[in-house]
């Protein structure tokens, strides 16, 4: 990009990565932080691409056989306790809630928990559900003809995030999170798996979000689980970020939890258990995936419009015909199951077209009075920009449209997974490790696993802030290791 070429967002990429992903939310009126420290609030915009994530979403895992259900917010500090790892690693994160009532404070004119209203047990607002989970399951289960029983909720969560950030880092966000169990070790791994295979589908056909499946070291795995596994995408940062985890709990919650069932020889057995989730995480590495130096760029399949029509007026006697023509088109895509919307608001033009860039509106639509007289449109993908600038028929237009959004999807995913790709690097020992972080190095470097047991390599991932993102499936032998959110 030339220096005199002006830019919707700043700064751009290259010159404030973190910044430029702050200014995209802004523009592209995603979220903004809320009064509570820590937390965000997600505008309509923003919540409209999560509600089309977790319809989409839901839809899969319905198939899979999952039920919805729901579950409280407050968790006892007892349940909790059940499961010393878990607890030991959530910890530090936990919000408690010890008071059920306020009183005037006596000293001044505020108020604060009443003394007398101190509850016997804490409440801890749920970091995640496993124990809650599992003492229903513990009720529920009774047999092995009751498993598989697979749940899942969507829901809130609080992690205490002491230095949160939009989307990827906030203390309360929102995620879909699944607990199965199983009558045995090998169902309850299988299911691990087919989950993780789900979240893998729909990063990348939903999201164009290309990404590599893997098992997590034994460091990096979710506090009480034998297994987690993992969906890892590079940023354009060159940085990881973890897109979604499936976990094999073994029989650990379980457990502690009492799931327990008669067993087909009328024995007495604990139910193997796995987790798996995802969250609004998902909407920050759309952004840092697709998202240039104009604003977002919308995956079609999620966006909130897919479709913008921007009525150009020049004359008030073309008015009617104008925003009538428009309407019509708009009735004709949402029958062929195209998201359009027409901006009818009172800004200038530009204005209007600006603000479809910086939304990441996957094709952008302009009408005029000559369009309407001779029966055209001219359409603008925003994935390849001005010079994409087309004029057609309307009757060309919707035949062509789903396979316009398709093409736009194609070439997202196609783009990040060139970029993904050409930024693995192999090394052969773990000085050459160091040396490639030492240098800056860019993206993910691929290794031996034998290294990882290697007391060097601790050093050297605290030195240069790196972790081990996971053992893919597809490179036996091998751990990713880079810089990550």
């Amino acid at each position: 990009m030339s220096k005199n070429e002006k830019t919707a967002i700043t700064p751009t990429r290259s010159e404030d990565f973190p910044q430029w992903y702050q200014e995209v939310i802004k523009a592209c009126e995603l979220a903004e932080n809320s009064p509570v420290r820590g937390c965000m609030i997600i505008k309509p915009y923003g919540y409209a691409v999560w509600e089309n994530m977790q319809r989409i979403f839901d839809g899969m895992i319905k198939d899979l056989g999952v039920q919805n259900a729901y579950f409280p917010l407050l968790i006892p500090l007892s349940f909790i306790s059940r499961e010393a790892e878990h607890v030991d690693g959530f910890a530090k994160e936990c919000a408690v809630v010890t008071h059920h009532r306020l009183e005037k404070d006596p000293d001044g004119e505020g108020l604060r928990p009443a003394p007398a209203a101190q509850l016997e047990e804490p409440f801890v607002i749920r970091p995640t559900s496993e124990t809650i989970i599992g003492d229903s399951m513990a009720k529920w289960i009774q047999s092995y003809r009751d498993l598989p029983l697979k749940l899942n909720q969507w829901c809130n969560v609080m992690r205490w995030e002491m230095r949160p950030r939009l989307f990827l880092r906030t203390s309360e966000f929102l995620w879909q999170e699944g607990h199965n169990a199983f009558e045995t070790e090998e169902g309850a791994r299988e299911d691990t798996l087919k989950m993780l295979d789900a979240y893998a589908e729909f990063a990348e056909s939903y999201l164009a979000i290309p990404v590599i499946k893997g098992e997590k070291t034994a460091d990096e795995r979710f506090p009480g689980a034998d297994m987690t596994t993992t969906i890892e995408a590079m940023m354009q940062d060159g940085k990881a970020l973890q897109a979604g985890t499936s976990h094999y709990l073994g029989q650990n919650f379980s457990k502690s939890c009492g799931i327990k069932f008669q067993g087909r020889e009328g024995s007495e057995e604990f139910a193997y258990t796995t987790s798996w989730g995802i969250s609004t995480r998902l909407v920050g590495a759309m952004i840092m995936t697709h998202g240039d130096d104009d604003g977002m760029i919308m995956p079609p399949r999620v966006a909130p419009h897919q479709v913008g029509i921007i009525p150009i007026v020049r004359d008030d006697a073309d008015t009617d015909k104008i925003m009538s023509y428009a309407g019509d088109l708009v009735a004709k895509l949402k029958e062929q199951g195209v998201r359009a919307q027409i901006d009818d608001s009172e800004k200038r033009t530009g204005d209007k077209m600006w603000a479809m860039i910086k939304k990441g509106v996957p094709l952008r639509v302009e009408i005029g009075g000559r369009e309407v007289d001779e029966g055209t449109l001219t359409h603008v993908r925003r994935d390849l920009g001005r010079d994409s600038k087309t004029s057609c028929s309307v009757d060309e237009f919707l035949s062509g449209v789903s396979g316009l959004l398709d093409s736009i999807h194609d070439e997202l995913f196609n783009r990040a997974k060139k970029m993904r790709d050409e930024n693995i690097t192999d090394v052969g020992d773990l000085a050459a490790l160091e040396e490639f972080f030492k240098n800056d190095g860019f993206g993910f470097v691929r290794m031996n696993l034998s290294f990882v047991e290697d007391a060097d390599y601790e050093r050297i991932k605290k030195e240069y802030s790196l972790t081990s993102r996971c053992m893919p499936y597809d490179m036996q032998g091998k751990v990713l290791v880079g810089k990550a959110y």
